[in-house]
């Protein structure tokens, strides 16, 4: 083998490895997770929205719930914090059994809306 194809397969190798690292370690980010399960507008001043958040138990994670009107303009908005699980002992109870939880949010709308879901959801950071 020459000296160039050497260097390729070394070069080819640690950047396998390198790739499989990344791969196999996820980051914090792939942690949370949200999914939109249904809304409903119960008049033109109120609306709720349910959703699905996946996260870390110990995580704390806020989320943008919004609700559209016909022409996509924001007619209600709210930022609703979901804690860290509470998660007994072995003798105090019975531990989540899921990462996932589903959440049902109330909303106060300018005007008629026709879709709410969430807008999006961030890990907060301690301070």
């Amino acid at each position: 083998m020459s000296r160039w194809g050497k260097w390729i397969a070394v070069t080819a190798l640690v950047l396998a490895v390198a790739a499989t690292a990344w791969l196999a370690f996820p980051t914090s980010q792939d942690s949370l997770s949200w999914k939109d399960v249904g809304y409903a507008i119960d008049s033109p001043t109120r609306a709720s929205v349910t959703f699905e958040v996946t996260k870390d138990f110990e995580d704390t994670v806020a989320c943008a719930i919004q609700v559209l009107s016909e022409n996509y303009a924001i007619v209600g908005w709210r930022t609703v914090t979901i804690g860290p699980a509470k998660v007994e002992d072995a003798t105090g109870g019975s531990l989540p059994s899921d990462k996932s939880q589903y959440y049902d949010v109330n909303l106060r709308t300018d005007s008629l809306g026709v879709n709410g879901g969430v807008n999006s959801c961030w890990i907060e950071q301690d301070v």
